[in-house]
């Protein structure tokens, strides 16, 4: 079985988008996902207009993998992500990444954190 990786998830949805965003959402994302990051609690079709709004916006972005671990269904994974949006503003951020993920390896639940490098 093949597990999701937050970093191609993020290429694929938000900053290399190859898929329309629902195909990009259904890759990485099951059908009963939560996502926490914040202080905001979003269900997968909150979680989906914010990507939309956010895609809409970046002109390019990156994204690093410092650190990344599985254990079973539980993933943790510590990135860093820039990106440039449409008005010139740039968005330097480190993340602190906890997943639970479903039987097909896709995210279930997420729990995230971070801070602004710049």
């Amino acid at each position: 079985m093949t597990f999701a990786r937050i970093s191609d998830a993020i290429r694929d949805v938000a900053f290399e988008p190859r898929l329309d965003l629902h195909e990009a959402l259904d890759k990485y994302y099951a059908p009963d996902y939560i996502h926490r990051g914040d202080g905001r609690v979003l269900d997968r079709a909150g979680f989906a207009d914010m990507v939309a709004g956010i895609r809409s916006r970046v002109v390019e972005g990156t994204v690093t993998v410092l650190d990344e671990l599985y254990d079973g269904s539980r993933y943790a994974e510590r990135h860093r992500y820039t990106m440039t949006l449409t008005d010139g503003t740039i968005i330097d951020r480190e993340i602190y990444f906890f997943a639970t993920l479903a039987e097909d390896g896709r995210f279930r639940q997420v729990d995230e954190a971070g801070f602004d490098v710049r």
